[in-house]
């Protein structure tokens, strides 16, 4: 990871301009060229040093809803588990945690019916228990890593 890297890495951390030709924008503020930075961040994905780019929703707004949930996993099949919440387009992403409750994730739904469906469904499938943890109120903290 070279300076220019670093640079577009800490600046698309505060967003990307919202105008009609972004890259070049960003090009002009970091004193590069639009087409190489748009090259770079695919390269940054395919070398796996970014894992996502691209726009963030507030869900709710759109009249969808999410939520953080967590089973109990037994070890013997915790990586089974794993793969299959790894298969729902709900499940944004899934964790091991350690703790009686070792496997966390965040369901995204199109409706908030959608949620109490796919917790539905999960324990179908898995003959575990969901536990719901359903966000009380909201926060925004401001996040941003240094590079």
């Amino acid at each position: 990871m070279d300076d220019l890297d670093r640079r577009l890495i800490n600046r698309l951390q505060l967003g990307v301009p919202l105008v009609r030709h972004p890259w070049q924008a960003l090009a002009e503020e970091l004193d590069a060229d639009a087409a190489q930075l748009r090259e770079r961040v695919r390269a940054l994905l395919d070398d796996g040093t970014l894992t996502r780019f691209g726009p963030m929703f507030d869900i709710e707004r759109l009249g969808g809803a999410f939520t953080l949930a967590a089973l109990s996993v037994p070890e013997a099949r915790f990586d089974r588990v794993a793969e299959q919440l790894a298969a729902m387009p709900e499940v944004a992403h899934n964790y091991r945690r350690e703790h009686a409750w070792n496997m966390w994730f965040v369901l995204g739904c199109a409706t908030p019916e959608g949620i109490a469906q796919t917790i539905a469904r999960i324990e179908a499938e898995t003959g575990l228990p969901v536990l719901n943890l359903p966000k009380e109120e909201t926060y925004h903290v401001g996040l941003h890593f240094p590079v």
